[in-house]
């Protein structure tokens, strides 16, 4: 029997809507935008908070960074060119593994922004100077030949390592291994191919201060990885910066960054304190920054969250206009009905038939509505992918609570119309022309 009358007044329902086709529709698209644009803003949403944890994962969550900042630059009274000397040194590398009992790995990198030729082809790189086992504490793999060994460095071997975005840049279809690419003035042999690496630099969170060498401007395309012995030899460490009738700057910078693997997560704050000792007692200015991956993972957790609750809260308020168009047109259809209301109530009809008839209507028109904005909404963060090339990731549960928030609206807003038309008089109905 109760199967029987809800078929029944749903066909009734769908009969009515029917009836007002372009109504009903015009009546739906509220619900569907306000669906569509809940899961398309929390997809982009989810995918650029899964794009950074990515980034900060790759940093290593049991890794600690410092860095060489370039501290305020003091006036000089007189004109002579001084050196100005400041950043993180070899010394600070060797304090680091010697001093302190948690550290496993640690890793003094030499950054410079420069290009690479190879024939006539050139791209901006950065040319990473570092040790053998650097791999030991980043996700970068080998994917052909061989990382740096323990004989380049001794020797001081001209041999590079490329990462897959350079070889795709600087070499299309040509075969990069054992290949001579020319850096300033030098020529290195190709001997492996590594996958990429993030930075610090690579995260916007992090403002880069790292000093460039002189007219190293435009974005790198990659990294290129040869000995820490071998870039100090052919690069030295002064770098001379011209500006034009005022001179220049003179400046001299060992390490651009230091990175400090410990033995677990629960020692890396711990670490992160005793290193902080360490620097203010040897360095008299405020030359380095020390980053800490879990503390950016943690915090890009909690930024997440909020932005998923801000982006969420707008896309619900289009859910809620649309809820109050329905509840206009729901309103306005118990007042074209009122003489059909009144004759059920004389039929027999209880409140509660009319009750469910209207709203029966009300989540026919918001159910549908759902349905549509879920296929948009799930096409929209596909096309921001592919035109935008940025990374969106749909969650079933955005998925679910933007069709339980339009059934929600329904209900909601349906449950008025439903009422007043339920709580008519059935005498003054019928006599309403």
């Amino acid at each position: 029997m109760f199967t029987f009358r809800l078929k029944r007044t749903i066909k009734l329902g769908i009969k009515s809507l029917w009836m007002h086709g372009l109504r009903s529709v015009l009546t739906t698209s509220g619900i569907v935008f306000g669906v569509s644009s809940v899961i398309a803003m929390l997809a982009i949403g989810e995918g650029a908070s899964q794009h950074a944890r990515e980034q900060i994962e790759r940093l290593g969550s049991q890794n600690i960074i410092i860095k060489t900042i370039s501290p305020p630059e003091e006036e000089q009274s007189s004109g002579q060119q001084v050196v100005r000397e400041y950043g993180l040194t070899y010394a600070d590398a060797e304090r680091f593994h010697n001093s302190i009992r948690n550290v496993e790995v640690v890793v003094p990198n030499r950054i410079l922004p420069q290009r690479t030729w190879y024939r006539n082809r050139k791209v901006a790189i950065e040319v990473i100077g570092t040790v053998p086992w650097f791999p030991d504490i980043s996700t970068v793999r080998v994917l052909r030949g061989r990382f740096l060994s323990s004989i380049d460095m001794h020797y001081k071997q001209s041999v590079c390592v490329l990462d897959e975005n350079v070889v795709t840049e600087l070499f299309a279809f040509d075969d990069p291994m054992y290949q001579d690419v020319k850096i300033a003035t030098d020529y290195y042999r190709v001997v492996g191919i590594v996958t990429q690496q993030a930075f610090v630099s690579d995260l916007q969170t992090i403002d880069d201060q790292t000093p460039t060498a002189p007219g190293q401007g435009g974005a790198n395309v990659g990294n290129i990885y040869i000995p820490l012995t071998t870039i100090k030899d052919r690069f030295g460490e002064i770098s001379i910066e011209f500006s034009g009738s005022s001179g220049g700057k003179i400046e001299k910078v060992e390490l651009q960054e230091i990175i400090v693997k410990v033995g677990s997560i629960e020692e890396v704050l711990p670490t992160r304190d005793v290193l902080e000792t360490l620097l203010n007692r040897f360095h008299k200015q405020d030359d380095y920054q020390v980053v800490v991956p879990l503390e950016l993972l943690r915090q890009a957790k909690r930024t997440k969250l909020i932005f998923s609750i801000v982006l969420g809260s707008i896309a619900a308020i289009s859910l809620v206009v649309g809820g109050i168009g329905i509840m206009n047109i729901m309103l306005a259809t118990v007042s074209e009905r009122t003489r059909e209301i009144g004759i059920r109530r004389a039929l027999g009809a209880r409140k509660r038939d009319i009750i469910v008839q209207f709203l029966s209507e009300t989540l026919l028109l918001t159910l549908a509505g759902g349905i549509l904005g879920i296929i948009l909404g799930s096409s929209i963060p596909y096309l921001v992918t592919y035109f935008g090339n940025m990374p969106t990731i749909i969650t079933s549960l955005s998925l679910i609570l933007a069709f339980g928030i339009s059934a929600m609206v329904g209900i909601t807003f349906g449950l008025y119309p439903a009422y007043r038309a339920a709580n008519m008089d059935p005498i003054e109905s019928l006599r309403h022309e």
